[in-house]
């Protein structure tokens, strides 16, 4: 380096070099101790079936008050979502009734009895074997030992029920003069998360307002999850706001893909919803999504996109285990029961 005078004026001449400051370093890497941001130690996502290629169908639907006919028009999405070469389908929060407290317990079945008591899961498990698809089933009010609960059920492509998710943050809000709802008046929250091997890949499940919590979400990147789905209801006071904002979020947060299923919007409902269903990818980009209406989207994933961008921008060995970590503290009992997840949540 070299400096020159000219008149008043200093002139400085630098000569550079690269700087392994630019670099992360191995041994700066282990410094930082990112293997232990993640307690347990974060999986990778296995390999996927089929390449990693799937075809995902998401169903936003009307709802009425009339539950046969929420069954029927269900049925009727899938299978034509299935003839379109759908491989994953994805339906909204509450799809079999209206949301509202006095709802919830009209509506409610009884999972655990069996399908022979309820219709709505009869009706996915059906037309899964039929049809040869996954389907992650949005979800309905259940009942069980005199609770109620908001509960996803997953189906393979041989209508085997896989899983079970019982949503675990209840939308509880007061926002004056806009809208105030406590799901916790007439429902009770789930114990447990929900990551599930599947034909279509690790598929993890969130219901609606589990989206607001990042750390529910990146214990399914932690668990090797592909995709999270979120079958949801915001608002038309929330969703124009934070709706895509925490879909992106969560995908770009966790490298992962993000859909999510909303029920259609009718105006004359006590509870409207904002729909806008919507796909994202890995980095954020938006691979499908759609108005209000009813309507079904198709998007084309391609799992090996999570590896790209975990290659382009490698958070998980830059996190700093040495200041913070986050513990998955149900991860062990899991390892013991490995369908202990997959069935009771």
């Amino acid at each position: 380096m070299s400096v020159r005078r000219i008149g008043n004026l200093r002139r400085l001449t630098c000569c550079l070099r690269p700087c392994s400051f630019h670099q992360v370093q191995p041994a700066m890497a282990s410094d930082f101790q990112s293997q232990w941001a993640r307690r347990p130690h974060s999986e990778p996502p296995p390999k996927a079936p089929n390449g990693g290629k799937y075809k995902i169908a998401v169903c936003q639907l009307c709802v009425t008050s009339d539950k046969e006919t929420n069954i029927a028009n269900a049925r009727d999405r899938i299978e034509a979502a299935a003839d379109k070469g759908a491989q994953l389908i994805v339906l909204p929060e509450m799809w079999n009734c209206p949301i509202s407290h006095e709802s919830f317990p009209i509506y409610a079945e009884e999972i655990d009895a069996g399908l022979e008591v309820s219709p709505s899961l009869a009706m996915l498990a059906d037309v899964a074997r039929k049809k040869k698809v996954t389907i992650v089933g949005g979800s309905i009010p259940e009942r069980s030992g005199g609770n109620l609960y908001n509960t996803c059920c997953v189906f393979d492509r041989n209508g085997d029920l896989k899983a079970k998710f019982r949503k675990v943050h209840l939308f509880d809000i007061d926002i004056p003069r806009k809208i105030t709802f406590r799901e916790s008046d007439t429902l009770t929250p789930g114990e447990g998360l929900c990551v599930v091997d599947l034909d279509v890949g690790r598929v993890a499940v969130g219901i609606c307002y589990d989206i607001r919590f990042p750390e529910m979400a990146m214990l399914y990147a932690s668990r090797g999850a592909h995709i999270i789905c979120y079958p949801g209801a915001f608002n038309m006071v929330t969703g124009p706001l934070h709706w895509e904002l925490l879909q992106k979020a969560r995908a770009v947060d966790n490298q992962i893909f993000v859909v999510t299923c909303s029920q259609a919007r009718i105006p004359s409902a006590d509870y409207t919803a904002w729909g806008h269903s919507t796909v994202v990818g890995p980095f954020g980009e938006i691979l499908a999504t759609t108005e209000h209406e009813e309507a079904t989207i198709f998007a084309d994933i391609d799992y090996s996109e999570l590896d790209t961008r975990r290659q382009n921008m490698p958070l998980e060995f830059q996190r700093r285990g040495n200041l913070y970590h986050l513990t998955d503290v149900t991860r062990k009992e899991l390892a013991a029961n490995p369908m202990k997840q997959g069935s009771t949540s």
